[in-house]
């Protein structure tokens, strides 16, 4: 008999050198197990680092004023362009003139008057003094003179105060600038009728300042409560003393921390919805490229610390949690929970969990492969921080 073309005697040989053949293998596989895979590790670089906290924020000016005039008429002339820069003293607005001159030559024309009063009072009180001396008048009389001296002279003073006053009025038709920066676009034309004085003034236009300007963000209570520890163990300055807190800025589109300023206030107390205290850098803008109102990142002064350094490719995220794989001695992965900080030097901080004498897999994030418990081929490698 034959089967498939074969002699029934070779098959049943082939069949039992098969299974022979499997019998002696598989018992050898399941001794050895798969080979232990390579992995590349290296133990954390130990630095003493600068933190650096971020925060947003926005850029306010220094100082924002409302033009408004002091005295009410009739715009005659604008004298700057829609959004130029000015300084302190530029002559903005000219109120028509000529009613607060018309003012002037009246409280001038009042002074004359009062002077020539004043003349004959002091005449009249010189010729009641040889006047008394001959007994042509009476004590009455001449005391009489000498008061209405005094009366003429006060009148004198009115009128010049008065003169002096209806001057100020014509000097406030000229509208100048309070401050150096950048003004709005009008907001009265000329010919148009504004109403001036300390209430119910015409607004006119706005000034802000360009150069320094002010950066305003919020700070959280815990960073807030971590600053004053630091400060209280002596760790770290106080936003409130002399010494210069330092911060870094960039704007949304920039990579780079290329802005350098300082701190200049914190506020005094929480908010209650909130629960952040206001604070407020100050930088200078020689370029003028910021303005005021626009987003930007700042990154505070959070004091110095000594911490270990590895690359985020060694760090996994579990659940809620973060891990590092690293190697012992017997070549076995372990998982190490760790706590982690910001990123220095391209290297992201490791706050705890980790010691300076662990061997790190480096790419624990990008293997698959290797888990806790498996066995592994340590290759030395190393860690290079990157200057920023």
């Amino acid at each position: 008999m034959s089967r498939g073309g074969f002699p029934l005697s070779i098959f049943r040989q082939l069949t039992f050198v098969v299974a022979a053949l499997a019998f002696a293998v598989s018992p050898a596989m399941a001794q050895g197990g798969p080979p232990a895979m390579p992995v590349g590790v290296a133990e954390p670089i130990a630095k003493r680092v600068t933190q650096w906290d971020e925060y947003s924020g926005r850029f306010e000016p220094v100082a924002a004023v409302e033009v408004r005039a002091r005295v009410s008429g009739f715009i005659e002339k604008l004298h700057f362009r829609d959004g130029q820069l000015v300084n302190v003293g530029d002559l903005l607005f000219t109120i028509d003139k000529r009613p607060y001159e018309i003012a002037v030559e009246v409280a001038e024309a009042e002074v004359a008057r009062n002077k020539a009063q004043v003349e004959l009072a002091e005449l009249q009180v010189t010729r009641g003094a040889s006047l008394i001396a001959s007994r042509t008048i009476t004590e009455a009389e001449n005391d009489s003179r000498k008061s209405g001296l005094a009366v003429a002279r006060a009148q004198l003073k009115s009128a010049e105060a008065a003169l002096r006053n209806a001057k100020l009025n014509l000097d406030w038709t000229e509208v100048r600038a309070p401050l150096a920066g950048r003004i709005s676009d009008r907001k009265v034309d000329a010919g148009n009728l504004i109403a001036g004085g300390q209430s119910g003034a015409t607004l006119l236009a706005t000034i802000v300042t360009i150069d320094p300007i002010r950066f305003v963000f919020d700070i959280s209570e815990s960073d807030y409560i971590r600053y004053q520890r630091l400060f209280l163990s002596g760790s770290r300055p106080s936003e409130r003393g002399d010494t210069v807190i330092p911060v870094r800025i960039r704007l949304a589109d920039e990579a780079d921390w290329t802005r350098t300023g300082k701190i200049d206030f914190v506020d005094n107390q929480l908010g209650a919805r909130s629960g952040t205290i206001r604070a407020r850098a100050i930088l200078e803008n020689d370029d003028q490229l910021l303005a005021p109102g626009i987003f930007g990142r700042l990154q505070l002064f959070g004091g110095e610390y000594d911490a270990l350094l590895i690359p985020d490719s060694a760090v996994i995220s579990d659940q809620a949690r973060k891990i590092v794989f690293t190697v012992g001695p017997d070549n076995v992965v372990q998982a190490k929970p760790v706590v982690l900080g910001p990123l220095v030097d391209g290297l992201r901080v490791v706050r705890s969990g980790l010691a300076a004498t662990d061997k790190v897999v480096l790419d624990g994030l990008a293997n698959p492969m290797v888990r806790p418990g498996s066995k592994v081929v340590p290759q030395k490698g190393a860690i290079a921080a990157k200057a920023q």
